[in-house]
């Protein structure tokens, strides 16, 4: 699997997106980072899948007791009912990973809660069916730092690519001629993209206030 050169960039038409067990057990135990951030990061994630068509799946576990997926990421898809399982290891789910195969589509974009389990799990199986994965690190976490750590080292060793929400979003869009996309990128990025979202906004009101000077 190429990891270098233009070929080991994401590429919209070649990606899938799997969201696993953003529910509120997970949360409960998530100490890896601060809960808002992989709220935030997460949705921002989906809402840049959306924006380009990216298929994107919704997944839980045991939602019966573990709770619904959180409603930010759910009202992205609200016509999508989160597939539950019982398997630990999503990539065991054939309902998930049928999905997958249907689509043809072989750049495998992974966040999860947790890091350590339900992320590493999928990640270094789907990486022996020859997937290129890439997990987005700043929309999983773990129980602890070094759970996650440790966790992203073990994929990193076995063949995953660690990447972040906002470098999805750049390898996705790639040029800003590409305008059929463009304004969805900058509204995601004004509502999740914290202080670039900030400087965003700003650069439009000072555009804004320049055109309305020169009339």
């Amino acid at each position: 699997m190429p990891k270098t050169g233009l070929s080991g960039l994401l590429r919209p038409e070649d990606s899938i997106v799997v969201l696993i067990d953003h529910q509120p057990y997970q949360f409960a135990n998530l100490h890896s980072h601060e809960p808002t951030m992989i709220v935030n990061n997460v949705i921002g994630l989906a809402k840049t899948a959306k924006v380009f068509n990216v298929p994107t799946i919704l997944t839980t576990v045991i939602e019966g007791r573990g709770g619904y997926l959180i409603k930010g990421l759910q009202d992205v898809f609200p016509e999508q009912k989160p597939i539950d399982r019982t398997f630990i290891n999503t990539w065991e789910d054939p309902k998930v990973t049928d999905i997958v195969k249907k689509s043809g589509r072989k750049q495998l974009v992974l966040a999860a809660l947790w890091t350590e389990i339900c992320l590493a799990m999928p990640a270094i199986q789907a990486l022996g069916e020859g997937y290129e994965v890439f997990i987005v690190t700043d929309a999983s976490g773990g129980v602890s730092l070094e759970a996650h750590d440790m966790a992203v080292r073990r994929m990193v060793q076995a063949g995953a690519v660690p990447i972040t929400w906002t470098a999805v979003l750049a390898e996705w869009q790639r040029d800003w001629a590409r305008e059929e996309t463009a304004a969805g990128v900058s509204n995601v990025v004004l509502e999740h993209g914290g202080a670039s979202g900030v400087a965003l906004a700003w650069e439009l009101q000072l555009l804004a206030t320049a055109a309305r000077a020169g009339k």
